[in-house]
């Protein structure tokens, strides 16, 4: 099912994104450099692992999971969460 989103995917446009940073309590300067991105994200299936990779002038993140297993991640802005994908 993965597979499907392989490849590399570049954003275009996003609409009320710092409001929607701002509710999960993303500090200004962090929103005001988060609106002006545009990452690519880049998705590669290995086996049971998906990898998702994103890139920007802002910063890179990669995280390794396997569908249907929660784990502990830290977000760009350095928050704490665990993430679950399906």
């Amino acid at each position: 099912m993965a597979e499907a989103f392989v490849g590399t995917w570049n954003l275009k446009e996003s609409k009320n994104f710092d409001e929607y940073m701002k509710a999960l309590g993303v500090g200004f300067a962090t929103r005001q450099v988060g609106s002006m991105t545009k990452p690519t994200t880049i998705i590669e299936v290995a086996g049971d692992t998906v990898t998702l990779k994103t890139q920007s002038t802002f910063k890179n993140t990669e995280i390794n999971f396997k569908l249907g297993q929660e784990f502990d991640e830290t977000t760009a802005d350095d928050r704490k969460v665990k993430m679950f994908f399906t």
